[in-house]
């Protein structure tokens, strides 16, 4: 019976495990993309459903509202002003629960638990440690108590032997023994802080044997060792290493990357002494180590003991994080759903009930999507009714920079300011120290916190985008009559909020179709490149940036020749990356620049190519409405998660409210990817889970740097 279907089965099977072998790994990446995915779907069934009166939203326009509210895309295929309060409340719902603070706070939480849960296995196996040792003795000793008339004969030697049996050799004694005979010994308390335990290598050792049982012998490594990759490229031993179709590990990463087993080299045994030359600083400064701290925060030369005290320092900053974070995300929301609510009860009830609204839940609702960063209003006029408002601008202004490009800067300007208000006492040491290294260290402990270095050049990037916004605003609208009517003092304001919400507020200040196309032209490059200054400031800052992208910096304590020509062959090799190039700080973020042009590029073109097809009869009747450049201009928007629009003639929803329903669906797949480019990649520091890989991971790195050092210059 087997043999009769086995040849129908044989191609099931072989389909099966091509399909298996192709699946993306289950990391943090693929679970944000089955997150998000299943929270639209989900969410746009309930929404369709819920409609007064049923199936006054079809599903399409359904699915489409809660992606573009989950993925904060802002963009609206109906005037949101007609759903009802439950439809209003799901969009409200989805926009807070697809904030890219809600998801970090989230995994800070999951980070925390699986720290708490490796110490727990940590102290559990200390304390077994301790006790195993006396169980040994008190059964040797019952053991030699029950043979009392056992003859024991002296041989020529001079050693001892029992009749008819082997020497007891494997009775070993106590550690409290040995450290009472040895008088060089110093004792440290165990991490269940009952017993201390003597802190010398032998003792270690003779615990470590004591604790192996039989069959578990195996081969352990003194601290410091140094590990070699047992894999480079793609072939093990000779043996193909299979490349997934989608390998899920982030922009700019490469499909191989990844933190995997590593054997160590007999070359090197033993910990330096000595800092090395590309040593940055010391790590004595937080915990009691010899290690020392590379690139990106890279901690190395460090042994097992040593790496256990790190974890502690690290689970402190997060245990820090999880209060600051979440509290950081519910207060400002509070605040600004309370403060634009009752300024707009009191003072614009009136704008409000044009659309039938109620006036608090009309400002709770935008100060929400203001810091989230979506764009959705419920007023069909967006903030173009509440453009000489100015209390409403400067706060909505605000929260849009707390929640998104200026959020890792007020981090951690509000962690610096604890450090500073914290007394220098002894009493306030650890707190203090666990602050000094979130500051110092951020990037092993949260996405979204950033070096000093990386905080000051994000501010300075937000300050010239958003100055170019703003400058642009206000010199191509000259002459512009639906502009200059407004007060003076009013359109620069209007200008400042414009220039904040352009980038990823979503929210539009004044009709985009009234501005001059220069500076639609302007606002296509921005809401492009609107997530760059985060973006490639998080992954040039990541602990395992060079192994994420197979490149290492050189050290800087040796030298090189350096790379002569032409002018015009320096400028070929930096267009074509061709030749060899110093790989510095400035090196590593053209790779990330790159691979962030080629990730987005290639989706942008290929979703404006489909939708301008399948649009082509609306194109033909309508050639201005449907205009290539209005076409690329809700793409752009969608994929850069910025919900700015220019809208139809004659209704208040977006351009692609007049879309097709399969050009839709098309949007919705650009919505979905665009609001994954700004995610970490899959080896993030920050985003895994704590293990010994990582551990093992940065020795080696630090190994391969000093090797690459060596073989490209001489020590100066």
């Amino acid at each position: 019976m087997r043999l009769r279907f086995q040849p129908f089965t044989r191609p099931v099977i072989r389909v099966g495990r091509l399909i298996r072998r192709n699946l993306p790994p289950l990391n943090f990446i693929t679970i944000h993309y089955i997150y998000f995915i299943g929270m639209s779907l989900v969410s746009a069934i309930v929404f369709w459903a819920s409609a007064t009166p049923f199936r006054s939203v079809s599903f399409t326009d359904s699915l489409f509202l809660t992606t573009s509210a989950m993925t904060l895309a802002g963009l609206n295929t109906v005037n949101l002003s007609t759903l009802n309060t439950f439809q209003q409340f799901i969009l409200f719902f989805l926009i807070i629960i697809g904030s890219a603070i809600f998801v970090s706070a989230f995994v800070v939480h999951v980070r925390r638990k699986a720290f708490e849960i490796k110490f727990k296995a940590v102290v559990d196996r200390e304390r077994q440690r301790h006790q195993r040792p006396r169980r040994v003795l008190e059964e040797a000793r019952e053991e030699q108590t029950s043979r009392p008339y056992e003859l024991q004969l002296r041989d020529s030697h001079g050693q001892n032997e029992s009749l008819g049996h082997e020497p007891r050799a494997d009775i070993p004694r106590t550690l409290s023994d040995e450290a009472t005979e040895s008088p060089n010994i110093v004792k440290r308390p165990s991490l269940d802080g009952h017993e201390d335990v003597p802190d010398t290598p032998h003792l270690q050792d003779a615990a470590r044997k004591q604790n192996r049982g039989p069959g578990q012998d195996h081969i352990t490594f003194v601290p410091g060792t140094i590990y070699r990759a047992a894999t480079t490229g793609t072939e093990t031993n000779g043996i193909y290493q299979h490349s997934r179709l989608l390998s899920m590990q982030g922009v700019g990463a490469r499909s191989t990357a990844s933190l995997p087993q590593w054997l160590p080299s007999g070359a090197a045994k033993m910990r330096s002494q000595s800092p090395p030359a590309h040593a940055d600083s010391h790590t004595e400064k937080y915990f009691p180590s010899s290690g020392f701290i590379a690139r990106n925060s890279q901690f190395y030369n460090l042994g097992e003991a040593e790496r256990e005290r790190l974890g502690g320092v690290e689970y402190k900053a997060i245990q820090l994080l999880s209060v600051i974070v979440p509290l950081y995300f519910i207060l400002w929301q509070l605040l600004g759903c309370l403060g634009i609510g009752a300024y707009v009860a009191n003072n614009r009830a009136d704008t409000t009930r044009k659309n039938g609204l109620n006036p608090f839940w009309v400002g709770a609702f935008n100060a929400v999507s203001a810091f989230n960063n979506s764009g959705m209003s419920l007023l069909d006029a967006n903030m173009v009714a509440f453009q000489t408002s100015i209390y409403m601008l400067i706060t909505m202004g605000l929260l849009i920079l707390a929640g998104n490009t200026c959020y890792p800067i007020f981090l951690r300007l509000l962690i610096w300011t604890l450090l500073k208000l914290i007394p220098k006492n002894q009493a306030w040491s650890d707190d203090r120290n666990t602050l000094r290294f979130l500051l110092d260290h951020p990037r092993r402990c949260y996405t979204n916190l950033f070096p000093s270095q990386h905080t000051w050049w994000l501010l300075i990037s937000i300050v010239v985008l958003n100055g170019i916004d703003w400058i642009a605003f206000e010199v191509l609208n000259i002459g512009n009559a639906s502009i200059t009517a407004l007060p003076k003092g009013i359109r620069v304001l209007d200008g400042l909020f414009q220039a904040l919400a352009v980038r990823s507020g979503g929210f539009y200040v004044v009709p985009i179709p009234s501005i001059r196309i220069s500076l639609q032209v302007l606002y296509v490059a921005m809401m492009y490149i609107s997530v760059y200054p985060v973006v490639i400031t998080m992954r040039n800052s990541n602990v395992y940036e060079e192994r994420s992208l197979g490149i290492y910096a050189t050290d800087p304590g040796y030298t090189k020749t350096k790379q002569r020509g032409s002018f015009f062959g320096v400028l070929k090799r930096h267009l074509t990356d061709q030749g060899p190039q110093p790989e510095t700080k400035g090196y590593f973020v053209r790779q990330q620049l790159r691979a962030q042009l080629a990730h987005d590029l290639w989706w942008i073109v290929l979703a404006i190519l489909l939708i301008m097809i399948i649009e082509t009869d609306q194109f033909e009747r309508n050639p201005a409405a449907f205009s290539v450049f209005n076409v690329i201009f809700e793409v752009v928007s969608g994929y850069g998660c910025v919900g700015i629009s220019l809208g139809v003639p004659n209704d208040a929803y977006s351009f692609c409210g007049s879309w097709h329903v399969l050009s839709k669906l098309v949007l919705c797949a650009v919505m979905l990817r665009g609001r994954h480019r700004g995610l970490p990649v899959a080896i993030d520091k920050a985003i895994l889970l704590p293990g010994e890989s990582q551990h093992t991971a940065e020795e080696e790195d630090a190994q391969i740097r000093l090797e690459k050092s060596l073989t490209r210059g001489t020590v100066v």
